[in-house]
């Protein structure tokens, strides 16, 4: 393997109005190039009604069981091990899909399980909302066959109903911290992922959101239980495995592409907190 190959919303069949949704069998069935490891160029969201197995986000496993719905941002790897068959619904639209619909563009980073960090968004549905999400994935199932502009906005509109829906059903989870405290840590985590091969100092992102570094390194390790530092640490290392995986790149390349002066500092660093050396990691793949 080169490299995982990026799948851009086109690639899938759709040829316009950038968004698909459809039941999940025939979808796999129709794309079985999406079993192996890949990434997307657009989000992805997926419900499952039955089935088990592995999937795999961003080199994490998730036990594959049925009402569960992950959310995927573009950027991201992924594949399944299913095991039988499978059956739910996938969701797919491009980064502007909403653009024109919604007065925020960043709208959708106020919900956690779209801030890219693979924990965070595998969820279990709760039998007291299980009806409500399929009845949404029909329902936008049917708007896409027969699409106008009233029925793509009623889609949009569909859409948003389930994250809010799900997004209401989770911020119970958050430690009772306060909505100025959640704020506060999905803005360091859009810092991050937009800064992390230049920011590498907690102070550095405490600066930017006006906070001291000791109460932004409070806020991780009561709301994500662990520190600041090791927040940025793990962006950094989740984005040198996805380089990894690219064999034509040099490790050399690497390094310096992820800010790394000496290359033998990014092998330090790597197998301090892999476990392996960025060689041996390749080797897996």
């Amino acid at each position: 393997m080169k490299a995982f190959p990026v799948y851009d919303i086109i690639g899938l069949g759709v040829t316009q109005n950038d968004v698909l949704v459809k039941p999940f069998a025939p979808y796999i069935l129709e794309h079985q190039k999406l079993l192996v490891p890949h990434r997307h160029a657009f989000f992805h969201v997926g419900y499952f009604r039955q089935g088990q197995g592995i999937h795999t986000i961003d080199f994490e496993q998730f036990q594959v069981k049925p009402f569960q719905i992950y959310f995927m941002v573009p950027g991201q790897v992924h594949h399944w091990n299913f095991e039988g068959e499978i059956e739910g619904y996938v969701l797919n639209f491009s980064t502007s899909f909403f653009q024109s619909f919604l007065m925020r563009s960043d709208y959708l980073n106020d919900f956690t399980f779209f801030n890219g960090i693979a924990k965070d968004s595998v969820l279990d549905i709760p039998l007291s909302l299980q009806g409500k999400i399929e009845k949404i994935f029909e329902e936008m199932i049917s708007l896409r066959e027969t699409i106008n502009p009233m029925n793509l906005d009623a889609l949009r509109v569909k859409a948003l109903e389930l994250f809010l829906c799900i997004g209401a059903s989770h911020i119970g989870k958050s430690h009772g911290s306060s909505l100025v405290n959640q704020t506060v840590i999905r803005n360091f985590q859009r810092l991050i992922d937009q800064n992390f091969q230049t920011l590498r100092l907690p102070k550095e992102y405490a600066a930017l959101l006006y906070v001291t570094p000791n109460y932004l390194n409070a806020l991780c390790s009561d709301m994500l239980g662990i520190s600041a530092g090791e927040l940025i640490r793990n962006r950094i290392v989740l984005e040198a495995k996805r380089l990894l995986v690219n064999l034509e790149l040099p490790i050399s390349a690497i390094a310096y592409e992820l800010n790394f002066n000496d290359p033998s500092y990014f092998t330090k660093f790597f197998k301090k907190y892999v476990g392996l050396t960025p060689e041996e990691f390749r080797k897996q793949f």
